[in-house]
């Protein structure tokens, strides 16, 4: 029979097991704890999209970017005398915005990147121009802008600008020309005895000038791509040097073309490389934007 000092010492050593098994590494835990109560979750936040005008290859312009260059097309339209309603407004903010977007990301596939050290500079350049930074955070709030958004506007502007000029420099500066002269007559009778003369041999040049003795009928050197009148350039590239060709009926009237010359590689007139370059742009920008993903939201 144990004595009652045994007793004692079994109880405490007991009781030591039980604490010490709380708090010792790696013990089992003998008293596990119960909670009190169950912890209530955390809302998930909720994040509201900004409203997008529209959207162009998955890059967004926000309904307020949208409106404040609606209202400062408007406001241009109306400075220079021009009274634009709001479709015809809201539809040229839209191609604007959806050709910059495509030229800017073109700029982007090709590598090119506005640094900041660069839109800090164009920047500079424009507080200057209007007089100041002062001057130009003044413009930047009567036209609609916070600095966030003229900044990203010019950046994006900047890029589409180096697009246009890549695409600009992709023309050659010569290209193959033919040097033409025409009879312009407004009814198909006269054209009709026009025709009749040349049969009958008559000279071009001399029927020409009797016909529009001022310009002689003179049409200059021109390459494909530069006339808006597409019938009168397929005609005349289709003829050979001396050459004249049948009744040739467009939107002025009635047209016999004569080919004086032809040259494979003559330079680019300013005018004739300017009309290219930019016929460049558009065919571009038809192509992008038959292939891409453009949404306009209702």
């Amino acid at each position: 029979m144990s004595s009652p000092t045994t007793l004692r010492k079994l109880a405490c050593l007991s009781l030591f097991l039980v604490l010490t098994a709380c708090s010792a590494p790696g013990a089992i835990n003998l008293l596990p704890a119960t909670p009190t109560s169950t912890p209530t979750p955390s809302p998930t936040p909720t994040i509201t999209p900004i409203p997008l005008a529209l959207s162009v290859n998955g890059e967004g312009i926000t309904v307020a970017e949208f409106n404040a260059e609606l209202a400062r097309y408007q406001q241009a339209q109306t400075a220079m005398g021009n009274i634009a309603n709001l479709e015809a407004a809201t539809k040229a903010v839209e191609d604007e915005f959806v050709d910059t977007l495509l030229l800017a990301q073109g700029a982007a596939a090709k590598g090119v990147r506005v640094e900041d050290a660069a839109l800090l500079s164009r920047i500079n350049s424009l507080a200057s121009q209007v007089g100041g930074q002062q001057a130009l955070t003044a413009w930047e709030t009567a036209h609609g802008y916070t600095d966030e958004t003229f900044r990203s506007d010019l950046r994006r502007q900047m890029a589409a600008a180096s697009m246009r000029d890549q695409l600009a420099a992709s023309v050659p500066a010569a290209a193959e020309q033919v040097h033409v002269k025409q009879i312009l007559l407004y009814n198909a009778d006269a054209a009709q005895q026009a025709l009749g003369y040349l049969k009958a041999g008559w000279n071009f040049n001399d029927l020409a000038a009797q016909y529009d003795p001022v310009t002689k009928g003179e049409l200059g050197w021109f390459p494909r791509g530069y006339l808006s009148e597409t019938a009168i350039e397929t005609a005349a590239f289709a003829l050979q040097v001396g050459q004249y060709s049948d009744i040739i009926q467009t939107a002025a009237g009635y047209d016999i073309l004569y080919v004086v010359a032809r040259d494979p590689a003559r330079p680019l007139s300013p005018d004739a490389l300017l009309t290219l370059q930019e016929r460049a742009v558009q065919d571009w920008l038809t192509q992008e934007r038959n292939k891409g993903t453009i949404l306009f939201t209702p």
